[in-house]
C-alpha cells in the first residue's frame, strides 16, 4: 500500500487513479473540516469541491515539507475562508426560520444547531482555528501549519473564540439567564 506523499507523486506523475485513492482515503476529514468551518452543506460541498481541483492541479508543486494531511488540510480551509471573504463582500439576511407572527424560541433549536449558528458568528479566522483544534482534534502545531500562521496564533484565537462561544452559549449552561432577558 501506497503512503500519501507516493500517491501524490505518482498522480503529478500521471497515475489516474492515484489522486482518486488519497482523496478516498481523507475525504471524510476534509468534509467535516470544511462543513464546520462554513456551517452551510452547499457551500462547504462547493469549497471542498474547489480545494479538491486546487489540490489536483497543484500536485505538482507539493514541496513535501509537511504531510500531504497538512497540505490537503490547508487547501480546504483556504477554500472555505475564500468563500467566508465573497459572501462578507456580498453579504445577505437569513430568512427567519418561524412565520412573521410566531416568535423563535431556543426550544425550536437543538444544541448542535445553536453551537453552528454560534461558531458562524465568529470572524473566520477564529471559526478555522476552533474547527481543527476542538471539533476535528489537531494538536494547535498540526493546526498551525494546516493555517500557515504560528503555534501561538492558533492558540490565541481558539482563546478567544470560546470566550465569544462562552458568551453566545452561556444560556446553555445556565438556562435561567433566559428568564433573565425575558
Amino acid at each position: 500500500m501506497r503512503d500519501d506523499a507516493e500517491l501524490l507523486s505518482a498522480h503529478a506523475a500521471g497515475d489516474r487513479d492515484a489522486f482518486e485513492e488519497l482523496i478516498r482515503r481523507h475525504q471524510s476529514r476534509l468534509w467535516a473540516v470544511a462543513l464546520r468551518t462554513l456551517g452551510d452543506r452547499e457551500e462547504a460541498a462547493d469549497a471542498l469541491q474547489d480545494a479538491l481541483l486546487s489540490a489536483h492541479r497543484g500536485a505538482a508543486r507539493f514541496r513535501g515539507e509537511s504531510a500531504v494531511t497538512t497540505w490537503l488540510h490547508r487547501i480546504v480551509v483556504n477554500a472555505c475562508l475564500d468563500r467566508v471573504r465573497r459572501r462578507q463582500a456580498r453579504p445577505t439576511v437569513p430568512l427567519p426560520e418561524s412565520g412573521p407572527d410566531e416568535p423563535a424560541t431556543d426550544t425550536d433549536r437543538d444544541t448542535p444547531m445553536l453551537v453552528r449558528d454560534a461558531l458562524a458568528e465568529l470572524p473566520a479566522e477564529q471559526r478555522a482555528a476552533l474547527v481543527l483544534v476542538d471539533v476535528q482534534g489537531y494538536p494547535v502545531a498540526e493546526a498551525a501549519r494546516i493555517l500557515g500562521v504560528a503555534e501561538g496564533t492558533i492558540k490565541s484565537r481558539c482563546a478567544r473564540g470560546r470566550a465569544r462561544l462562552a458568551v453566545l452559549l452561556g444560556h446553555l449552561r445556565n438556562p435561567s439567564l433566559l428568564d433573565d432577558v425575558s
